[in-house]
């Protein structure tokens, strides 16, 4: 069930707002809301869309009124008149039987605690759901391409979840004939799954560290085998504590978070950023069982983590620069990562490959990075690395475990 208005053709905003009573109160059973459920729908139209963004008029009108402080700005900046927001608001006040705008004589129009509360829980749903969302886009875009174009390319990459990943695939679309049906999974499971020939490509990144005994050395090494593995240079970016604006003076370190006992949002076992955070860890001498949420609190990207942390149910969580200014989050970085992507060496002299390459290495894409917050060029993008460049910790006298079929090796990590 939704409430459907007729947008009217002027988009002035009304000289004064129609009559209302102090507070809005809605009047339908306090249960409307429990008959409603989410039905998608997908538009074909001109422009990008990115990231958790979807289009929704109910929340597009509560965000703009959350932004602007007031209806009047809001329906400006959306376009429409001011007693076409009004009325948009009353109608979902019915349905959702709750009130959503409260409002009193000579004072702008607020949204209520329910409103706001409703429209955190809706943005940090689709964050959390982020992936999946820019999988479906692409999957529609390619079934486009498709359709004008037979000699679009298709490569399959598996990868931990990483903002420049998501503009490379717009990218690489749009400008090369190359369709990335991209997976977002953790490091260490890419990397399995490149070796169990589940993808073509993986995306995992280590520390620019030297460290042959840390978490992330351990976990990858078994996993990449020099002369069987290829490693691609893609970017350089910075990871660190996204934390509450208000704890920028208090916390300057993990060991802050344990000292304080802040509560602390966690990465996936299995991911790049879990292994980090595990490696920072063992380096301070910290305690797991004393960050409340390290086991528990799990987030699958850097922007739920985020979200998390933006919305209250954290304090801190470690992740990329760029999601935490997307939600205004204060960042300390704790460490210079370099991003990889990995193929077999059969896979390097593909088509598709070489395509990717080449878009690595133009100098449009290099554009793109340089203006990612957080994110820098490195080694240079689209160059094929020798193992012992890209991993420093790599060492060959050690002996390289054989990798089988599964892509485990030596009993996996």
């Amino acid at each position: 069930m939704s409430p459907t208005r007729t947008r009217p053709a002027s988009a002035a905003t009304s000289a004064a707002p129609p009559a209302a009573p102090a507070a809005s109160a809605a009047t339908t059973a306090p249960n409307a809301l429990n008959a409603l459920n989410a039905h998608l729908q997908y538009v074909l139209k001109p422009g990008a869309q990115r990231g958790a963004q979807i289009d929704n008029p109910l929340f597009d009108l509560l965000q703009a009124v959350h932004e602007a402080g007031s209806i009047s700005h809001a329906a400006r900046a959306l376009g429409c008149s001011y007693r076409y927001a009004w009325g948009t608001l009353k109608d979902w006040e019915q349905t959702l039987g709750e009130a959503l705008i409260t409002w009193t004589q000579g004072q702008p129009a607020r949204l209520t605690p329910f409103a706001e509360r409703l429209l955190w829980a809706e943005r940090r749903a689709r964050t959390r759901i982020q992936p999946q969302l820019e999988a479906l886009r692409a999957e529609l875009d390619r079934m486009l391409a498709e359709a004008r174009d037979d000699q679009q390319l298709l490569l399959t990459l598996y990868a931990s979840h990483d903002v420049a990943l998501s503009v490379l695939q717009q990218h690489a679309a749009g400008t090369a004939q190359l369709h990335l049906d991209l997976r977002v999974q953790g490091s260490v499971d890419s990397l399995r799954a490149l070796n169990a020939g589940q993808c073509v490509v993986a995306g995992f990144h280590v520390p620019a560290e030297r460290d042959a005994d840390s978490a992330y050395a351990r976990a990858m090494k078994p996993l990449l085998q020099p002369g069987l593995h290829k490693v691609i240079a893609f970017c350089r970016r910075r990871q660190g504590l996204m934390l509450r604006p208000e704890l920028a003076r208090r916390v300057f370190g993990l060991a802050d978070v344990q000292r304080l006992g802040l509560r602390l949002v966690n990465r996936q076992v299995g991911s790049g950023t879990r292994l980090l955070m595990d490696h920072i860890v063992a380096r301070e001498g910290l305690d797991p069982a004393r960050l409340a949420g390290y086991h528990d609190h799990i987030e699958q990207t850097h922007v739920a983590v985020a979200a998390s942390v933006a919305g209250g149910l954290a304090d801190a969580g470690l992740g990329i620069e760029a999601a935490a200014l997307e939600f205004g989050l204060h960042f300390l970085p704790l460490a210079s990562e370099d991003y990889f992507l990995a193929c077999l060496k059969p896979s390097l002299q593909t088509p598709a490959v070489q395509r990717l390459c080449e878009v690595l290495g133009s100098a449009g894409w290099q554009q793109l990075v340089a203006a990612l917050p957080g994110y820098e060029l490195g080694a240079a993008p689209g160059r094929v690395l020798s193992m012992t460049t890209a991993l420093p910790w790599w060492q060959y006298g050690e002996g390289a475990p054989t990798i089988g079929a599964t892509g485990a090796a030596g009993g996996g990590p």
